[in-house]
C-alpha cells in the first residue's frame, strides 16, 4: 500500500498537456494536468553487447537502440512503418526481448486487471525477418516469458499456462487445466499476492530449457469481497444505466483465509507435471520462485504467516526434494525487499538483509554458505544493482550520507566502496548488461531530475535530459524549501521539510498544511524531487502562495533510518505515528511565524489513517484535516499487510483497537473524509463504517464520494475535482 501515492502522482505527472502556466502564478489545474512534469528516459532496456539499450519511442511505433555512452541512437530494431504482419499495428504498448534478441514480444489491446496485472494481445516480432505473428489465437495472454533457449514461450490466461513452441510452426499446448477464476490460479498471483508481495508473474523455466515450474493459488476458501459499481462516467458503465452491478473477487481481510500455495514443476519432454515438497506451513506464503543457474535448482522463498521467517530452499523440479539453504529470521518482521531484492547468478545469489539493524547486502553461494557480507554500518543500503563477475564488484545505492540523500555506490571483492555518483541529493542507475556503463537519474529539492550516462567508475560520458526548461519555468513559482529536524516531547529527534511562501515575512503568522504518509519503511522526508505530492513541491507550492506553510515530517516507523527506528511501531500501528504528527504542530506552534490555532494535516491512504489518528490523539492541535482513501480499521484491511505489522486480529486485539473507529469519539477539528466506491484495495467499507462511528459519537464532518474511482481516485476530471475539493476545504477552514 505504501507505493499508491507515489505511484499514483507519477501517473499523473506523466500525462503531458494542459494549460500553460502563468508567468506568476501556479494554477491548480496545471498542477494536476502535467503542465510541470518533468522529463525522464523511460523504457531503459539493456542489451546483451553491454553497450547499447533500446527504448520504446515516444509515438510508440518504434523500439530504438541507443548508446550507453552517448545516448545516441544508433539503430532501429522495430518499426511499425515497415515490419510485415497479418494486420497494421499503429503501435505497441511494450516489448519483450529473446534471451538472444533474435525475436521481440509486441504487447498490445494492453487492459489492466489491478496494480501489476494486465492482459494484452501478444505478436512474437522476428527481427531478422522483419515479419511479425500472433502469439496465440486463443485470447488475451499475460505475462509471457521466454525460456532460456529462446525456442519457447510460456504464457498465463484465466488462470491457466501455456506453452509455445517456437520449432515447431509456433505449436500451442495447454499446460494446467484446472485454473478458474476466484478458485485456481497457475502461475498468476492473487490479488493480496500480487498487491502485497509486487509481483504479476509465479512461473519460471529451468536454465536448461526442459522445465517450467510455477506456485499453485488455491483460492476457492478466500473469502469474496463484492464492490458495487455505477454507471457513473470517464468511463461510462452503460450496462448499469437501470440497475448496479457488482464486481467480487477474493480478498483475505486480516486473520481470514489466505490461498493454498503449491509448487508444481512441468517436464516440457515427457509432459510430467509434479507437486514438490516444499516445506511450508499450512497458512505459509511463497512470495517468490526462481531457478538458478543449476537446472536442477529451483530457488523456493517461503515465509511463515507472521512473515519473521524467510526460508530459501533449493528443490529439484524432478525428483521434488527440497534442501533449506538460507534461514532469515526476525523478533518482528522481515522487510520485503529481502525477496523483491533476492538476485541470482552463476553459482550465487545476493540477498538484502537488516539482521544488523540496518539493511546491507549479503553474498550467498547456492548452497546457502555466506561468502561475503558486502556492506556494513550504521546506514541503510536501499538498492541492489547488480554484480560484475568479472571483476567481482557490486554496484548498489546507499543513504551512507544520512536518510535524507541517496549515492550510487560500487564495492570490490576485499569490501573496499567508492561512492560513483557525483551529486549530494538522490540518484538513482540503471546499469548495463556489462555494467561498464550506467544510466542516473539525480535531483534535489531544488533540482529537477538530471538523466546522465556514465561510466562504471563514476565518470559523466554525457547528458540526456536536464530538465532546464522546467527549472527556468518553476523557479519563479515555487515557494522556499528548507529541511529542519526537531525533537519531540519523547525525545526523538524527526526530519521534516517546509515550504514556504516566496514572500515570506517571519513577522506573521501564517497556517500551516501538514501532509503526511507515515507508513512503515515509507520516506516523504528526502532531498529529492519527488518532494511533496506532485513532486518538485509544486501543489505545496501553490497553496504557500495563498498564505499557507506547508510541512511534513516522517515519525517513528518510516524508513532510512535502521530497524529499530522503523519496526518500532510493531504490532500498534497509528500510535506512535500520530503521536509524532501532534508534536510536530506542538514544535510548529512554538515558531513565532506559525498561526498555532490554525494547523491542518492531511493524507492518502496510510497518510488518511494517520490523519484520522492524529486528529484524535488525544491533543486538540489541529483546526482540520483531510483523509483520502483511509483504512479506519487494519481487520478491514489485507492479511499480508496488515499482519505482517500487527499479525491477527485474534492474537493482537488490544493493537486492532488502536483504530481511528474506536477513537471517533475523540476526533478534534473539522474533518474531511473522501473516498472512491469502487477502491479494490482500502474498501470504501472504510469510510462507510468511520463515517457512521463519528455520527453516533455525534461528530459532524463533510465526505467527499468518488463514483467507481479505485485507490488512486483519477480519471476525467475527478483528480482535479478532488484537488480543489481539498484546498478550498483549507482555505475555509483555516482562514
Amino acid at each position: 500500500m505504501k507505493r499508491i501515492i507515489i505511484w499514483a502522482a507519477c501517473l499523473l505527472l506523466m500525462t503531458a498537456g494542459g494549460a500553460s502556466a502563468q508567468s506568476d502564478a501556479l494554477k491548480l489545474k496545471d498542477i494536476t494536468n502535467g503542465t510541470y512534469s518533468p522529463e525522464y528516459v523511460y523504457g531503459v532496456n539493456p542489451m546483451n553487447d553491454g553497450e547499447t539499450y533500446t527504448q520504446l519511442s515516444s509515438d510508440r511505433k518504434r523500439i530504438i537502440r541507443r548508446s550507453f555512452k552517448t545516448g545516441k541512437e544508433t539503430g532501429v530494431v522495430f518499426d511499425t512503418e515497415t515490419a510485415r504482419g497479418p494486420l497494421k499495428l499503429n503501435g505497441i504498448d511494450g516489448y519483450i526481448m529473446s534471451p538472444d534478441e533474435s525475436r521481440i514480444l509486441l504487447q498490445t489491446q494492453t487492459k489492466g486487471i489491478y496494480r501489476r496485472s494486465y492482459t494484452a494481445i501478444y505478436y512474437i516480432f522476428d527481427v531478422k525477418n522483419n515479419k511479425f505473428e500472433p502469439l496465440s489465437d486463443g485470447g488475451p495472454q499475460q505475462v509471457p516469458l521466454f525460456s532460456p533457449d529462446g525456442t519457447m514461450i510460456a504464457f498465463a490466461r484465466e488462470g491457466n499456462l501455456f506453452l509455445v513452441k517456437l520449432l515447431f510452426g509456433n505449436s500451442e499446448s495447454q499446460i494446467t487445466k484446472d485454473g478458474k477464476r476466484n478458485e485456481v490460479l497457475n502461475g498468476i498471483p492473487d490479488w493480496v499476492y500480487e498487491e502485497e508481495f509486487a509481483t504479476n508473474r509465479s512461473f519460471d523455466f529451468s536454465a536448461d530449457s526442459k522445465m517450467l515450474a510455477w506456485v499453485r493459488y488455491d483460492e476457492s476458501q478466500v473469502p469474496v469481497y463484492r464492490i458495487q459499481e455505477f454507471k457513473g462516467a470517464a468511463p461510462a458503465l452503460t450496462q448499469y444505466d437501470e440497475y448496479p452491478g457488482e464486481y467480487a473477487y477474493k480478498y483475505p481481510v486480516a486473520g481470514a483465509r489466505n490461498s493454498d500455495v503449491s509448487v508444481l514443476s512441468f517436464d516440457i519432454k515427457n509432459r510430467v507435471t509434479r507437486t514438490l515438497k516444499v516445506p511450508l506451513d499450512s497458512d505459509g506464503y511463497i512470495p517468490r520462485i526462481k531457478f538458478t543457474s543449476d537446472a536442477e535448482k529451483l530457488a523456493v522463498v517461503t515465509l511463515n504467516r507472521h512473515q519473521n521467517r524467510m526460508d530459501i530452499y533449493m528443490a529439484n523440479p524432478r525428483s521434488t526434494e527440497c534442501k533449506l539453504a538460507l534461514r532469515e529470521n526476525n523478533d518482528k518482521y522481515i522487510r520485503e525487499t529481502a525477496y523483491t531484492s533476492l538476485k541470482f547468478y552463476d553459482g550465487h545469489f545476493a540477498l538484502m538483509s537488516d539482521r544488523t539493524g540496518y539493511q546491507h547486502l549479503y553474498w550467498y553461494n547456492l548452497a546457502g554458505q555466506l561468502e561475503q557480507q558486502v556492506t556494513q554500518g550504521n546506514f541503510e543500503v536501499t538498492d541492489f544493482y547488480g554484480y560484475d563477475a568479472a571483476n567481482r564488484k557490486f554496484y548498489f545505492a546507499s543513504l551512507a550520507e544520512g536518510p535524507l540523500r541517496k549515492a550510487v555506490y560500487v564495492a570490490d571483492k576485499n569490501g573496499k566502496i567508492r561512492k560513483l555518483s557525483e551529486q549530494a541529493g538522490t540518484n538513482s542507475a540503471t546499469f548495463s548488461r556489462s555494467m561498464k556503463y550506467f544510466l542516473n537519474v539525480y535531483s534535489s529539492a531544488t533540482q529537477p531530475p538530471v538523466t546522465t550516462l556514465c561510466s562504471a567508475d563514476g565518470k559523466t560520458l554525457s547528458t540526456l535530459i536536464d530538465n532546464a526548461e522546467l527549472k527556468a519555468k518553476t523557479d519563479p513559482l515555487l515557494g522556499t524549501k528548507e529541511f529542519f529536524s526537531f525533537k519531540t516531547g519523547e525525545g526523538v529527534s524527526l526530519n521534516g521539510w517546509m515550504v514556504k511562501p516566496r514572500d515570506f515575512d517571519a513577522s506573521k503568522k501564517y497556517p500551516v498544511i501538514m501532509y503526511q504518509y507515515s507508513g512503515p519503511g515509507s520516506q516523504q522526508v528526502t532531498d529529492s524531487w519527488d518532494l511533496g505530492f506532485y513532486g518538485g513541491g509544486v501543489f505545496e507550492s501553490y497553496m504557500a502562495q495563498q498564505g499557507f506553510i506547508y510541512v511534513c515530517v516522517d515519525g517513528r516507523g518510516t524508513g532510512g533510518r535502521g530497524s529499530d527506528f522503523e519496526k518500532c511501531t510493531y504490532l500498534r500501528l497509528g500510535d506512535l505515528e500520530s503521536k509524532d504528527q501532534v508534536e510536530t504542530a506542538l514544535y510548529l506552534s512554538s515558531l513565532p511565524y506559525v498561526d498555532k490555532d490554525n494547523i491542518a494535516i492531511w493524507g492518502w491512504s496510510f497518510g488518511g489513517f494517520n490523519t484520522l489518528m492524529s486528529m484524535s490523539e488525544g491533543r486538540p492541535v489541529f483546526k482540520a484535516g483531510v483523509a483520502v482513501a483511509a483504512p479506519s480499521n487494519w481487520k478491514y484491511y489485507d492479511t499480508v499487510y496488515t499482519e505482517r505489522y500487527m499479525r491477527t486480529p485474534r492474537e493482537n486485539a488490544d493493537g486492532y483497537a488502536v483504530n481511528p473507529i474506536e477513537r471517533a469519539g475523540r476526533l478534534s477539528g473539522s474533518l474531511l473524509l473522501i473516498h472512491g466506491t469502487a477502491d479494490d484495495n482500502v474498501h470504501f467499507r472504510n469510510a462507510v463504517e468511520y463515517s457512521e462511528a463519528l455520527v453516533q459519537a455525534d461528530k459532524q464532518f463533510e465526505m467527499q464520494v468518488y463514483t467507481n474511482r479505485n485507490h488512486n481516485i483519477y480519471g476525467g476530471n475527478t483528480r482535479y475535482h478532488l484537488m480543489r475539493r481539498l484546498t478550498d476545504f483549507f482555505n475555509r477552514e483555516l482562514k
